[in-house]
């Protein structure tokens, strides 16, 4: 049995792409992006307890996708809740592993670096998040005024945040409220630090067609 239980939710319905079908299930280089983010976990770590929250109206559907991709990575089907807060909820409870992994099913391009670096971070730190830097030039809005603010001091996050397991269940017994923005902001607001290490800008997180565009292109390096 691993020590590690992945979390990956494929629960968007697509309204910023502008599709009928769910983003997680668009294709990229002729593969669907759900299968994609599947089969990079696997290749990382064969043994890892692989979870996937899902709408249940969408497993038909996915099995099928299956069939046609000729994808057998052995892997969970939970069903996906009214919020994304209730999906890794619903999830947590089937996870066996020391430590949980959760990451967004429309990043398919997570690197092993980047994995590797946050399976052994979240050993020691018990809440690791990987990040990257800001390269715009960013204002903070209050009211009708903006000023500029140091771009050093702020990073873009992405998935997949690591944690001790129990620190995660912890968490999620807090209510659902809007602040929840990811699983950090509420491990954070149950009073824990978080540890901040390098993500790849590569895990872009495809939630509109120009992602879908820029995508297409990272598959063919």
């Amino acid at each position: 049995m691993s020590e590690f239980s992945i979390i990956i939710t494929a629960g968007g319905i697509g309204k910023r792409m502008g599709t009928t079908l769910p983003k997680q299930f668009l294709e990229i280089g002729g593969k669907p992006i759900l299968i994609r983010t599947l089969e990079v976990f696997h290749a990382f770590d064969a043994s890892a307890q692989l979870i996937i929250t899902l709408p249940n109206e969408w497993r038909e559907y996915w099995n099928e996708l299956l069939n046609t991709h000729n994808c057998s990575i052995p892997h969970e089907i939970v069903d996906g809740g009214k919020e994304r807060y209730d999906s890794i909820k619903n999830a947590l409870k089937s996870c066996s592993g020391t430590y949980v992994a959760v990451h967004d099913g429309v990043r398919p391009f997570v690197s092993f670096a980047t994995l590797g670096t946050c399976f052994e971070n979240v050993k020691s730190k018990y809440q690791v998040v990987p990040v990257v830097t800001i390269n715009d030039s960013i204002r903070k809005v209050k009211g009708n005024e903006s000023h500029a603010v140091d771009r050093k001091q702020f990073f873009r996050v992405q998935t997949p945040q690591c944690f001790l397991k129990t620190v995660l269940e912890t968490a999620y017994q807090q209510a659902f409220h809007p602040e929840i923005t990811d699983d950090a902001s509420l491990v954070e607001q149950a009073g824990y630090p978080i540890y901040l290490v390098n993500g790849n800008e590569e895990n872009i997180k495809i939630t509109s067609q120009i992602d879908l565009i820029l995508a297409e292109e990272i598959a063919k390096i």
